[in-house]
This record gives C-alpha cells, structure tokens and sequence, in this order.
C-alpha cells in the first residue's frame, strides 16, 4: 500500500482515480444541514469498501469530485470532503458526499444557502465514485468563508459532472449497478 504523501502527488492520484466505495449513511455532526445549508451524506469508515488496495488513513484528504447513489434513488453529481474538516478542527477523519440533484430538480436549490436539499438516508447505502481531485481541505476563517468555498466547490463539480466522457459513463454505470465497490 502507498503513503498519503505519496497519493497526493498529481501523478498517483492519477493511478488511484476514479476509486469507488461503498458504505452505509450515519449521522454526522450535523452542522451540513444545521450551519452550513449544505447537507452531506456521512460515510460509515468502520463498513467502508474501496475499490482499490487503500485504507481511508492512506487515502488523501481534500476536496473530490464524483457521482454517486444513496439507496434506489438516481445518480448524482457529488462534491466530496475527505478529511478532518480543518475549519472545525475535527480527530476523526470522514467521507462525506453532498449530492447535488439536476437544476430543473425542486430540491435543487432548497436549503438555506440555496443548494441541494434531499431527505435523510440514515442506514442506507451509499455507492459512491471520486473521480476528480478539486483542491485540499482548507481551514476557513468563520463559517461564510467556508460556506462560499463549498458553493464554489458544486459549482464545479456541477460543470465537470456535465462533460461528458468515458471515465464520467463508466463510473455512473457502476454507480447505478449493484456491482461490489472490490472487483
């Protein structure tokens, strides 16, 4: 298995990306939905499968890309934190997808900082691809700073998850499929 110093540097996250996963949704701190108006999936890393030979310790922190599926609903374009959430100074590192519905979809742009509002999927499962690095965990200096890094990070993961390409067709059909995460 690699380091994280070694996954982070642009040619290795090029071997490990796309990576998928699979785990079960449970309850976060609470703050996407409650302080920030951007509510995210929370990953059980205790039932979390990737698809390839990394652990969650190894595997980089940042902010991610990807698409992903909670349950029998669709398929969404997700923007991803992996990591320890800097700005509130978290021990436990996490996964933690916000699934951004269509812009036609009435969920869209429900919540309170107008982005996506979906209903809770606690114990559900959460098949889940990262396909694209964005940039690292950043501490943010109070809460509107963060809550505009966020806006920026769906907005670009909006625009990556509307190219279209192999990797983006490949990974959505696995997302949509009941495949394991481990091939």
């Amino acid at each position: 298995m690699s380091t994280e110093a070694e996954l982070t540097e642009p040619h290795s996250m090029s071997q490990i990306l796309p990576i998928r996963m699979t785990s079960r949704v449970v309850r976060g701190y609470g703050r996407g939905s409650k302080e920030l108006g951007i509510p995210t999936a929370n990953l059980d890393t205790e039932q979390l499968q990737f698809s390839k030979d990394v652990t969650l310790e190894e595997f980089p922190t940042g902010i991610y890309w990807g698409v992903s599926r909670i349950a029998d609903q669709s398929v969404y374009t997700a923007a991803v934190s992996v990591g320890y959430n800097p700005t509130y100074g978290n021990d436990t590192k996490t996964i933690e997808p916000h699934l951004i519905a269509p812009e036609q979809d009435p969920r869209r742009h429900a919540s309170s900082t107008g982005e996506t509002l979906m209903k809770d999927f606690y114990d559900q499962t959460c098949r889940l691809s990262l396909i694209g690095y964005m940039r690292p965990e950043l501490p943010f200096e109070g809460l509107d700073k963060l809550i505009e890094a966020i806006k920026g990070d769906i907005a670009k993961a909006v625009q990556l998850g509307n190219e279209v390409n192999d990797t983006l067709m490949t990974e959505k059909d696995w997302v949509q499929s009941d495949e394991p995460a481990r091939v």
